[in-house]
């Protein structure tokens, strides 16, 4: 079975590229523009095992409170955090991985093989 990423970023661009990532990877993308959405998707998507969230978003909330909610209801989902701006404190981060952006690819992608095996 493919494992899924779930990827939530507000910017159609930099999702976009996000997913080529994940699926390069040899991932399956699941995508989500917000956090509310990411909500959603978690309850009716059987399989995801890792989010990949920006920090900077609009709606209820941002994906540092998403990160906590997951860890909260999904404690076995992987969470990597991602942000243009400054990084987060140490412990925000439920799973302590966090990427600047622009990320590097193959850094990118090295984790997330490894969240996966």
């Amino acid at each position: 079975m493919t494992v899924k990423v779930l990827i939530v970023d507000d910017e159609p661009l930099v999702r976009m590229l996000a997913v080529d990532v994940v699926e390069e990877a040899g991932f399956e993308a699941v995508e989500a523009r917000d956090a509310d959405e990411a909500i959603r998707l978690l309850e009716v998507v059987d399989g995801i095992r890792i989010l990949l969230t920006d920090v900077d978003m609009p709606g209820s909330m941002d994906g540092l409170r998403l990160a906590a909610a997951v860890r909260e209801r999904w404690p076995p989902i992987r969470i990597v955090v991602v942000s243009g701006k400054k990084r987060p404190a140490e412990e925000a981060l439920p799973d302590g991985i966090f990427f600047a952006k622009p990320y590097d690819v193959d850094k990118m992608t090295e984790q997330l093989q490894k969240l996966a095996a």
